[in-house]
């Protein structure tokens, strides 16, 4: 317990899914949460994104923790509000230790050369762009703060491998990787550390819909939850089909404290052994 008590962590995507997990799994070992989501704005996807309620009730759970957040409904796109209402976060809590930009979509599938100009766009300004939002929000409080910190790009098994029919999504977050690794050259005078993790498959509405299912069943008419189960766990080298959100938080802890102060630059897989298969 108390690996990262103080501290304050900002999180986005935090409305549900892993983001919800991390911003409870870091409140558990102590620290504060500046919680961050938009509940729309998103287009042609094939599930629906968190919502302004959801976020609400990950900002209760970490309340429950007796820890103090900071709701933010932000998109990540939007560089000026995003900054504007971290700065004005990190001036009430009186701190930034902790930055995990997990915000994210998935993408429907489709041949590289077949994506939709908009599908494209809207992917690599969320995914690619929107981390380097957030790292431009947070970078100043931290080196300000003058104690180091820890930025957490979530990337995944795709921005180490590539996947058929999702080009734009396996690009971005190879791009996460390119991101992470010049931070964390131009970061490292001050003590701050940046490091990316690699789900695989994780049990969340990204992955459990229809658009999902068909980029790992393409052969199957109409597959199902369940044809999706053997499909992924074939890609996997244990025997699980997907991880639970609070096995991508435990990382994320882990990067997150002092236990981890000497790793930076860092492709962390949290996979299953998917990237080694």
């Amino acid at each position: 317990m108390d690996r990262v008590r103080g501290k304050v962590a900002l999180i986005t995507g935090a409305a549900r899914g892993q983001g919800r997990a991390h911003a409870i799994r870091l409140a558990e070992e102590g620290a504060h949460i500046i919680a961050v989501d938009v509940p729309d704005g998103v287009d042609d996807l094939d599930y629906p994104m968190g919502t302004a309620a959801e976020l609400s009730e990950t900002a209760a759970a970490v309340e429950a923790l007796d820890r103090r957040v900071i709701e933010l409904s932000v998109d990540v796109r939007d560089e000026p509000t995003l900054s504007a209402g971290v700065s004005e976060a990190v001036a009430e809590l009186g701190r930034l230790d902790i930055v995990s930009a997990n915000a994210g979509i998935g993408g429907r599938p489709s041949p590289a050369t077949e994506i939709a100009e908009s599908e494209w766009q809207q992917m690599m300004d969320i995914n690619l762009t929107g981390v380097w939002h957030t790292v431009k929000a947070s970078v100043p409080h931290l080196v300000a703060g003058g104690h180091g910190g820890s930025i957490i790009l979530t990337s995944s098994a795709a921005g180490l491998k590539g996947y058929s029919h999702i080009a734009h999504y396996v690009a971005a977050k190879h791009g996460v990787v390119g991101l992470m690794r010049s931070l964390a050259h131009e970061l490292a005078p001050h003590g701050i550390r940046v490091n990316s993790i690699h789900p695989t498959q994780v049990d969340t509405p990204m992955i459990q819909n229809t658009g999902t299912y068909r980029v790992f069943c393409p052969d199957v008419a109409d597959p199902t939850r369940e044809h999706f189960e053997a499909a992924s766990a074939a890609t996997n080298l244990l025997p699980v089909p997907w991880l639970e959100p609070v096995d991508v938080s435990n990382a994320v802890l882990f990067l997150s404290s002092d236990e981890a102060r000497y790793i930076t630059g860092a492709t962390l897989p949290v996979d299953a052994g998917c990237v080694a298969k």
